[in-house]
């Protein structure tokens, strides 16, 4: 039983745009982050897309989502909207 509570506490969240809604059930979320580069230590943009589960399709694109980690739903769906 603790484990299980272990599990949903080191599920990663980030925040992120919604770039695309045109599947079923399933959002586009633009993610940025900033790294440092290792030699020069300028501050980079990094983006990465990923497709987030939106089980009442309920976000639109341009709104602003935080989406979680969990188990994969499909071949390259493994977060969902939490808000």
């Amino acid at each position: 039983m603790s484990n299980d509570k272990e599990q949903k506490k080191n599920r990663r969240t980030l925040t992120g745009v919604v770039v695309s809604d045109k599947m079923d059930k399933t959002v586009s979320v633009l993610v940025d982050r900033f790294v440092k580069h290792a030699k020069y230590g300028k501050f980079m943009k990094r983006s990465k897309k990923h497709k987030a589960h939106d089980e009442s399709n309920a976000y639109k694109i341009g709104d602003k989502v935080t989406i979680e980690e969990c188990k994969p739903i499909s071949k390259d769906k493994s977060f969902k909207v939490i808000k």
